[in-house]
C-alpha cells in the first residue's frame, strides 16, 4: 500500500512539473532591442521614484526627530551660510 501511494504521488509531481515546464508562446520567448530598452527604461524610472520617495520619507523622519529649538537654530545657519556664499562670491 505504501510503495503504490509513493508511486502515484511521485506520478502526479513528474506531471505536474512536465505541464508547467511547457514552452511559451514564441512571441513572448523573444523580445525586439526597441522593446528591450523601453523596459530597462521604464525600470530605471520605476527605480528613481522609489529612490525619490525614499529620500524624502528620510527627510520627513529627520525633520519629525528634531526639537522646535534645533529646528530654528537649523534654519537660521542655513541662512547665515547662505548669506555668507553670497558675500564671498
Amino acid at each position: 500500500m505504501k510503495i503504490k501511494t509513493i508511486y502515484t504521488t511521485l506520478l502526479l509531481l513528474v506531471s505536474l512539473n512536465i505541464i508547467s515546464c511547457g514552452s511559451k508562446s514564441p512571441s513572448n520567448a523573444l523580445m525586439t532591442p526597441d522593446e528591450i530598452e523601453k523596459s530597462l527604461a521604464k525600470d530605471k524610472k520605476k527605480k528613481a521614484k522609489a529612490g525619490n520617495k525614499a529620500q524624502k520619507e528620510a527627510y520627513k523622519h529627520y525633520w519629525s526627530l528634531q526639537t522646535k529649538e534645533a529646528k530654528k537654530s537649523i534654519k537660521k545657519n542655513d541662512r547665515r551660510q547662505k548669506k555668507a556664499a553670497r558675500k564671498r562670491g
